[in-house]
């Protein structure tokens, strides 16, 4: 039975979403990564985890030893009729150094690689496609393109860090790199 308390009006509209797409994103430390991804108008949903590895179900403590393979990630899900994969993935090239291997700001390691994990065929020639671009501007581009695998949620503590805490990302700051 669902309760109302008196005087809450009943909503009007329950939005649904006949279709949404999920992009896979690694850039270094994944709070700066999902703050930034947060902010685009169409993206309904975020969250970090672990990706590109070998071991299933891994933890924060063995992710950091380098020795599991996954990079730190953020799952986006999102809303194609109000955002294009291709406007996320220009924010996520404009949020870290994708020229920088195994590394981000003060992170140093394979999980903090620059790696994008595609869903699909157009995923992957959008991801070449802006490598190509920033290539063209002459940054050597070291994000690895990848066919996305086996996604394993971050622990609590890790989901929303910036919301939670009240501040901003420290090494993912904005960096127009597309005009």
């Amino acid at each position: 039975m669902l309760f109302i308390p008196e005087g809450d009006p009943l909503p009007l509209k329950i939005e649904s979403y006949d279709r949404t797409e999920t992009a896979y994103f690694a850039s270094g430390c994944f709070w700066g990564t999902e703050y930034h991804l947060q902010q685009i108008p169409g993206v309904l949903s975020t969250s970090v985890g672990y990706t590109g590895g070998t071991v299933k179900n891994p933890d924060y403590k063995e992710v950091c030893t380098g020795r599991t393979g996954h990079a730190e990630a953020v799952k986006v899900v999102f809303d194609p009729s109000k955002v294009t994969y291709r406007t996320i993935a220009k924010m996520y090239f404009e949020t870290h150094d994708p020229t920088q291997v195994d590394r981000q700001g003060p992170d140093i390691g394979t999980q903090y690689r620059s790696e994008i994990f595609y869903m699909n065929k157009n995923q992957r020639k959008v991801a070449e496609e802006l490598v190509g671009i920033l290539e063209s501007k002459g940054l050597d581009v070291a994000t690895g393109i990848t066919p996305a695998s086996e996604f394993y949620e971050a622990e609590n503590y890790h989901q929303d860090y910036y919301k939670h805490n009240g501040s901003t990302p420290y090494c993912h700051i904005y960096t127009r790199r597309f005009f």
